[in-house]
């Protein structure tokens, strides 16, 4: 099987580790795991949600008390990078094969894909995918289904079965394009019936299948299966001395691609979210620009990719802006009147794409907005439902970018048949996939910004946005404890931006920050704050301006930042100052505080006013007493508070659960709750002011 023993790769990872795998012992399944983990973890191997993998062991039948073979394969809707065993479904490996007795063609396809789960061995089973009959109908006790950049390049390219020979002589099999499923899986088995011996069968347009009698020994077969054709491509790139044709437009430096970029996300960002609002990824490595700037971007693009994962990520073909790479974006109005024929264009296009192709049982036709948009010069944008669909749907077209490097270097790239496509992309079995997605959260496809994130109010705020569905960018001025909180979060949920709110040019990096991350903002929070309590005559003119810059002018250039960006959306919006009843009740040794406090909340009132035509909502949540988990209660203001009350800093807590009407202690999670019932409940209210003090008569608004 394998020819080689070399564990030095130059176009794959080499990830097994053998103490790792010794460790597994015995358990078959256990290594068929660490096997599909350590091939995903190779972008290059495989992509998320990219491909399958199995393992057939012997287990007693609970029922006969006979040893049976079974199957255990990656379930359906899987990632073999974070494969375990709750995601992987356990078949008896005869009853499916004995399926071929009552399969009735390719017109039975669907019907098939119910019948999988009659030869369910492991109850606990996720549901079996399309491709579990192509496990099935090979012998071999461990299989790999992959998406390598290198072998796809191969199955895509014209004369890609004479060009497999040239790679791997008699040692693989070739079949043509066939959608997957049940005829596809009779194809694999009739091929290795007329080539017995052979290490592996390349799938055109699609993939690659290769096995081994161990894990180990199916994982070496697929990086040498992949290397060789990785080794092929680069020879054949040298040989023809350019790729896509040279390079066509000359890229900008990075800091300028990403300056333009951030600029230019709020607007793509509206116009892609036509139908339902979406979240961004930006992406300008070599590999992208090497494409997007080259002269054959213009023929290439438009032929949509071949391997069906790819296009059911990305979409059928991309966006390619007319933009010039130097143009000025300061006017969003003239930038948007230029983008937004762009789209109607692409929209009308696969409303024809949809209309051409559809069957009578088609599902209705999916958001025609485009996922990929391509800007020469500067970079790739993707817009999806969430950061992580978004980044994902970047991974996968830059898999596409290097099948098309690869297959023009070694021949002619070549598409799949637009119909083809179409009937994947509405496959109903894809569609019922889609149907059984959970539903998602309140705040889902939302981009929120808070100040003061790194601790207390602030983090507790960032957490429920999160724990709702929202991407987060923290901003505080502590960069340490910023990195601590930004820790606390996944891959795809937060980003951070270190910023002095009373300072104009660091807001706007963070705004900057937020659009080149997520696309845009729909949700400010200021929360960024200190307190400082002393009697008037010890008050210092250093003591008000540090309040009004940070607590009033912080929230002033904030709003005016992120009415920019929100406007350029056109998705309206969410901005949420954290005041306190401070600024509705008087009290002793607080007027710098409380004056602070007070004009956040008017000026709350005022942009309300302003800003209800751009369907932008300005609220505000007055917290009080908020001591445990709050940084303001670190040291000075703690003391003037109690000193102001006559009690000890330790007895705070109970003084001020004692005196609201609740009898509550206030924690940074009640603040929390309150700004979310602004931004996902109450969507018709603005100009208003939520208390989370317990109840606390003064401060009743009316």
């Amino acid at each position: 099987m394998s020819t080689t023993t070399t564990t030095k790769f130059n176009y794959v990872d080499y990830l097994w580790d053998e103490e790792a795998a010794t460790a597994l012992g015995d358990d078959q399944v256990a290594l068929f795991l660490y096997r599909s983990n350590i091939l995903g973890a190779d972008l290059r191997i495989t992509n998320y949600g990219g491909g399958n993998t199995s393992c057939k062991t012997l287990e007693r039948d609970p029922l006969t008390e006979q040893e049976v073979e079974v199957m255990w394969v990656k379930g359906s809707g899987g990632d073999i990078g974070t494969l375990t065993r709750s995601g992987i479904a356990g078949l008896y490996t005869e009853r499916l094969r004995d399926l071929k007795k009552v399969y009735g063609g390719l017109a039975d396809e669907d019907r098939m894909v119910g019948l999988f789960n009659h030869a369910i061995f492991d109850l606990d089973s996720k549901a079996p995918s399309i491709d579990t009959p192509l496990h099935g109908l090979l012998p071999f006790k461990h299989i790999d289904h992959l998406h390598p950049d290198a072998v796809i390049a191969v199955a895509a390219a014209e004369g890609s079965e004479e060009i497999t020979r040239e790679i791997w002589g008699d040692t693989m099999g070739w079949v043509p394009w066939q959608r997957p499923g049940f005829d596809l899986g009779l194809q694999l088995e009739r091929t290795l019936a007329e080539n017995p011996g052979i290490r592996g069968i390349v799938l055109g347009s699609h993939g690659l299948f290769t096995w081994g009698a161990t894990s180990y020994e199916c994982y070496m077969n697929s990086l040498e299966v992949i290397e060789m054709a990785s080794e092929y491509i680069e020879r054949k790139v040298k040989e023809q001395g350019t790729v896509f044709g040279g390079e066509k437009v000359k890229p900008l430096g990075k800091v300028e691609r990403r300056a333009k970029a951030a600029k230019l996300m709020p607007l793509l960002r509206g116009l892609a979210s036509s139908e339902a609002r979406m979240v961004g990824h930006f992406t300008d490595s070599d590999t992208v620009l090497q494409f997007i700037d080259s002269y054959d971007l213009q023929r290439l693009a438009p032929m949509g990719t071949s391997c069906p994962d790819h296009f059911l990520r990305t979409k059928i073909q991309p966006l390619v802006l007319g933009l010039q790479t130097q143009q000025d974006l300061s006017d969003p109005a003239a930038v948007l009147a230029q983008l937004q024929p762009a789209f109607a264009t692409y929209r009308e296009e696969y409303r024809r794409y949809y209309e051409s192709h559809k069957h009578p049982n088609s599902p209705a036709m999916r958001d025609p907005n485009p996922v990929v948009i391509i800007y020469p010069g500067v970079g790739m944008f993707t817009f999806a439902k969430n950061k992580q669909t978004a980044r994902v749907a970047s991974e996968f077209y830059v898999n596409a970018i290097n099948v098309m490097r690869g297959a023009e270097a070694i021949s002619a790239y070549t598409s799949l048949p637009r119909q083809e496509a179409f009937d994947i992309e509405y496959w109903l079995l894809e569609e019922a996939k889609l149907q059984r997605q959970p539903k998602e959260q309140p705040l889902s496809r939302k981009v929120a910004l808070v100040t003061g994130a790194g601790g207390g109010i602030g983090k507790a705020i960032a957490d429920k946005l999160v724990a709702e569905g929202a991407v987060v960018v923290l901003t505080d001025v502590a960069e340490e404890r910023l990195k601590e909180a930004y820790a606390t979060y996944g891959r795809d949920s937060a980003s951070y931006a270190v910023t002095d709110v009373t300072d104009s040019a660091s807001i706007a990096a963070a705004f900057d920050r937020a659009c080149l991350e997520f696309g845009g903002v729909d949700i400010v929070v200021h929360s960024a704050g200190l307190a400082i309590s002393k009697p008037l005559e010890e008050h210092t003119e250093k003591d008000w301006d540090l309040l009004q810059d940070v607590l009033v002018k912080g929230q002033f250039q904030l709003a005016q930042v992120a009415v920019q960006v929100m406007r350029g959306q056109g998705l309206g919006g969410d901005i949420i100052p954290i005041a306190s009843k401070n600024g509705l009740v008087s009290g002793p040794n607080n007027v710098a505080y409380g004056t602070a406090k007070a004009a956040q909340q008017h000026m709350a009132r005022l942009l309300a006013a302003e800003l209800g035509p751009d369907n932008i909502r300005v609220n505000t949540v007055n917290p009080d007493g908020v001591i445990i988990g709050s940084k303001i209660w670190e040291g000075a203001w703690a003391e003037g508070r109690a000193k102001a009350y006559g009690i000890t800093v330790e007895e705070l807590p109970a003084h001020y659960a004692k005196r609201n009407l609740l009898n509550e202690i206030i924690r940074p999670e009640d603040i929390a709750e309150g700004v979310f019932a602004l931004v996902a409940i109450l969507t018709k209210s603005t100009g208003n002011i939520i208390n989370v003090d317990g109840g606390m008569a003064a401060a009743f608004v009316r």
